[in-house]
């Protein structure tokens, strides 16, 4: 794992909490900050559900209307990467990790002006102090 951001577009950061504990905290600051929870998925526990295991793993979907609305006005198409997403999930050692994907990618995905991004940075930047 890496904490940098990959030329894929994904920014992988490593929690000092458990999986249950970052997403509480996650959930706790965007919040805050008025950003929309539009949905909480828990991956391992759907899996156990079907009678399979994974180890935790869950996923915060969130966003601002106010913020990627005009993204998709310009392109429609923008809506496969929006609202944004935080995946946090424990691997195999025991260690949790936080991945979304970067504001840039988002916009140079979808060919629209680099400035467009700035609307979407806000609440990504909340993510990273958190892990620690």
């Amino acid at each position: 794992m890496s904490d940098m951001p990959m030329e894929r577009g994904v920014v992988t950061l490593r929690s000092a909490y458990n999986v249950a504990h970052t997403v509480e905290r996650l959930t706790q600051l965007l919040s805050e900050h008025g950003v929309r929870i539009f949905a909480h998925i828990d991956f391992s526990g759907d899996a156990a559900a079907a009678g399979l295991t994974l180890l935790p793993e869950q996923m915060l979907i969130f966003g601002n209307p106010r913020a990627g609305t005009p993204l998709m006005q310009v392109e429609p198409e923008v809506g496969l990467d929006l609202p944004l997403k935080v995946l946090v999930w424990e691997d195999d050692r025991g260690a949790t990790w936080i991945a979304y994907t970067t504001a840039d990618y988002v916009v140079s995905r979808h060919g629209l002006p680099r400035a467009m991004g700035t609307a979407l940075e806000g609440a990504l930047r909340l993510i990273e102090p958190l892990a620690r």
